[in-house]
Parts: C-alpha cells; sequence; structure tokens
C-alpha cells in the first residue's frame, strides 16, 4: 500500500490552539481580537468534524491535500450550519441520558444513523453513541420491546404494525424521521432472463427481509398487478437481507426484492441481475426509518431532539449527490456495512451495472429525504389491511398521526437551519394508480386481487 504524502505542518483543520484573554463577550480571548478568535472558535467546530472522520493525522492530511480545505469545509457548512449549532448549543435543555445504544441492520438504507456515528453528529449534540450492528429485523423488534436498544433503524412500517400489536405485543412506537427514500429493487437469479414479465412468475420463491416491510408490500403490489396472487401463485419467506445473495446462488429462491447493497452485490457476485428499482414502481417511496419508543420519548424529550438532530444533520449531508463518494467509504468498514466500497458506491451515486449487460445512471435510485410523511403511514396501513395482516376496522389518520412525527422532525429541522416542507398527507402514485390518503378503505378495497376481493 502506498503512503499519502505529508502535507505541510500548518493543517487547516488543526483547531488546538490556545485562546487568549477573556473578552466582554465572555470568550476567552482579547478584547482587540474579538473577530479573529470568533473564526478560530469556527475553525475548532468544523475541526472537529474532520478529525471525528480521519482520526489519524496521515490520513486526514493525506485527503485534505486531495480535496482542499475549502472544500472540505465547505461540505460541512452545506450541511451543518455553524449559526444554527451554536443557537441550539444555547437552548436545547439538558440531556436525561447520554449514553444511548442504536440498533441497525447492515443495509444502506441505514446510511443517515450509521454515518452520524464517524462523523461525529451524535457526539456534537452531547451524546455517546454506540451503534449496534443487528442480524434481522425480528431481532430489532424484540430489543426495542425489551429496552436493550434506545432507539433503533427500523423498517417503516414496522413501529405502526408493533403499536397495533401485530405480530408482537402492542407497544407504541414513534417514527423520527424516514432514513431512506426508494433504495430497493427486485432482483433476479441469471437463470431468469428470459423471465423478464413478471406474469411469468408463477411458482416462484421469492424472499423479502420481514413482513412488516415496503419490500413485502411493494413486491404484492407489483406482482398482483400484473395478475398473480402473491398469497398463491408465487411463495414469499422472510429472509435476512445478508443472506439473500447466498440464497439466490444455492437456488433456495428464485429472486428477492431486498434492500442495498444487496441487490448490487447480486450483481457484484454475478449470480443475478435487476429486474427493476422500486423507483420505478413508487419514486419516492419510504423504506426504512429512525424511530424509538412513545416511553422513551416521553422519559427522554431532550435526548430524543438531540437524537433526532444528529441524524437530520446526516441525512442532510447524505442528500447532496458530490457527498455520496465519501460516505461510501465511511460506511464501508467491518463495522459499519462491511462491504466493498465499490458496490456502496454503485448505489450511493446511482451509476452501476444492472447484470444485464447495462451501465445506468439513476442518480436517485437511493435518496435520504426524512420527512415522516403521514399519508405514508396510511398507504402502508392500507397494505396491510388489504393482505389481511390486520383486522376489522383501521382509523388510519389517528394511527398515522399518533406513530409518524412529522411536526417534531419539522421543528428539528427548523433548529439545524433547514427548511421543512408544508402538509403531511400529500397523494403518491404506485404504478400509475394515485393514492389519496383521505379515502384508504376505498383505496384498499379497490384491488382486483386481495384479500378483501369479493
Amino acid at each position: 500500500m502506498s503512503r499519502l504524502p505529508e502535507a505541510p505542518a500548518s493543517d487547516p483543520f488543526d483547531a488546538d490552539r490556545p485562546l487568549a484573554m477573556r473578552c466582554a463577550c465572555g470568550r476567552d480571548h482579547a478584547p482587540g481580537a474579538h473577530v479573529g478568535a470568533i473564526e478560530d472558535a469556527n475553525a475548532k467546530l468544523e475541526a472537529s468534524l474532520v478529525k471525528a472522520l480521519f482520526p489519524v493525522d496521515s490520513v486526514r492530511r493525506g485527503f485534505l491535500r486531495a480535496v482542499g480545505a475549502n472544500t472540505a469545509r465547505a461540505a460541512i457548512l452545506s450541511v451543518l450550519p455553524l449559526g444554527a449549532l451554536q443557537a441550539m448549543a444555547q437552548d436545547k435543555g439538558p440531556l436525561e441520558k447520554k449514553d444511548l445504544k442504536i440498533g441497525f441492520i447492515p443495509i444502506t438504507c441505514a446510511t443517515p444513523l450509521i454515518m452520524a456515528h464517524p462523523l461525529g453528529f451524535y457526539q456534537k449534540q452531547g451524546l455517546n453513541v454506540e451503534v449496534v450492528k443487528t442480524a434481522g429485523w425480528a431481532l430489532i423488534r424484540d430489543k426495542m420491546l425489551n429496552k436493550e436498544y434506545d432507539a433503533t433503524h427500523f423498517l417503516s412500517p414496522m413501529p405502526l404494525a408493533i403499536s397495533m400489536g401485530a405480530g408482537a405485543n402492542a407497544t407504541p412506537m414513534n417514527v423520527a424521521a424516514i432514513q431512506n427514500t426508494n433504495g430497493q429493487a427486485i432482483t433476479l437469479a441469471n437463470k431468469h432472463k428470459d423471465k423478464r414479465d413478471p406474469k411469468l412468475w408463477k411458482g416462484f420463491k421469492f424472499a423479502v427481509p420481514f413482513e412488516y416491510s415496503m419490500h413485502n408490500f411493494l413486491l404484492r403490489y407489483y406482482v398482483a398487478e400484473a395478475g398473480l396472487n402473491p398469497d398463491t401463485d408465487i411463495q414469499i419467506r422472510v429472509v435476512p437481507p445478508a443472506e439473500m445473495v447466498a440464497n439466490l446462488r444455492a437456488g433456495n429462491i428464485d429472486g428477492y426484492l431486498g434492500p442495498d447493497p444487496f441487490n448490487q452485490r447480486a450483481v457484484f457476485e454475478e449470480v443475478g441481475f435487476i429486474h427493476i428499482l422500486t423507483k420505478e414502481i413508487w419514486n419516492g417511496h419510504p423504506c426504512c426509518a429512525f424511530g424509538t419508543s412513545s416511553a422513551f420519548i416521553q422519559q427522554n424529550p431532550n435526548t430524543f431532539a438531540a437524537l433526532t438532530r444528529a441524524v437530520l444533520t446526516a441525512s442532510a449531508m447524505a442528500r447532496e449527490a458530490k457527498n455520496r463518494e465519501l460516505i461510501a467509504k465511511v460506511i464501508a468498514p467491518a463495522q459499519y456495512l462491511n462491504q466493498p466500497e465499490t458496490v456502496l458506491t454503485q448505489v450511493l451515486t446511482g451509476r452501476f451495472a444492472d447484470g444485464l449487460g447495462n451501465i445506468r445512471t439513476v442518480p436517485d435510485r437511493i435518496d435520504f429525504d426524512p420527512i415522516p410523511w403521514q399519508s405514508m403511514a396510511v398507504w402502508m396501513l392500507t397494505q396491510m389491511k388489504r393482505w389481511g395482516y390486520v383486522k376489522g376496522e383501521v382509523d388510519y389518520k389517528q394511527l398515522a398521526e399518533k406513530v409518524f412525527l412529522i411536526t417534531d422532525a419539522r421543528k428539528r429541522m427548523r433548529e439545524l437551519g433547514q427548511t421543512p416542507p408544508e402538509g403531511a398527507y400529500p397523494k403518491f402514485t404506485i404504478m400509475g394508480r394515485v393514492f389519496d390518503p383521505a379515502k384508504p378503505d376505498e383505496y384498499a378495497r379497490s384491488f382486483a386481487i386481495s384479500k378483501l376481493a369479493g
């Protein structure tokens, strides 16, 4: 491995410089040095973020030499305005709990909550966070119910299901922010390259990561639109994301609707091809979420606010296309995704091989819009009703507003100097059909293939 060149001794992000005498403003500098000292304090703040990412001096200086100090500074300031951060430091209340455990599944959907760790965003909120790699979604659910995790990476329908008692004892859960939009695909085994029409999939075995997942609901929606009943014409089984490629290779499944990077990993391993990106089914659909229990929020409101700010800061950085290659480097290591950087770069930048001989460019293959739209929650509930996961009457609006905390998300975004959109119930279009969240029961009963049909 070649050594990075040594940078000049003057590291522009080396903020370990002493300040002078105290000024009337209350800071430790001489009155005549007020402006320069404020700039120095800001530089220290920027420096801590770069040092969190690159703790080894030679690596950090090599990075700065490669991209330039001004470019690095601009990237930091674009997602973490210093004025907003300083205002928060003055206004936020004391943290009820500082040492926290956050669970995550090692997939690109969890990018914001993962990258917030090495980039120091939790630390900047006064939190000492341990992000814990977890094997599967059932384990995530159980650890949240047992209070082993303080907050977690959720599949976005999971907090709704747990709150209702679907698949678990009813325990109120909340979505603080959506972790990613799009970011999934239907991947098929190479032997099925001649079966691109889903009408030909009768008898196929598919994997999804969990029953209460957008993966399951979107797969069901897609095959039903092709005229297949997902409960009788195909088999759908739950397989942890990390085991999907191996099961495809072994022939145990014909395909999966799964999270990245495992769609791209199947192409990388030459065992499968990307049939369709889920953004082509519903562009802008939610996938995963960041959330916690209602009890945690009630007991630790300031800590919850700090956690949300950290994750929203990461989401803002991840939304910028110019940051995606750097983020791939940040989340690739073993303690996070443990994936080849090239695979993650293809997913995050949207320039990728599809396994069919094409190089595609789809910049929003995955995005990180954090808004927990309540109409998204209503759509998920209609699909739970459609496929029999919940019985009886469903109070869609009440559940959506109780679980998806859009008002809180907006408040935290404003604290960060971000501008959140208005509204809570936008309409969406899924495979050409408009979903009106004001008419959920009518929508759930409108499908020819459904457990509610007839």
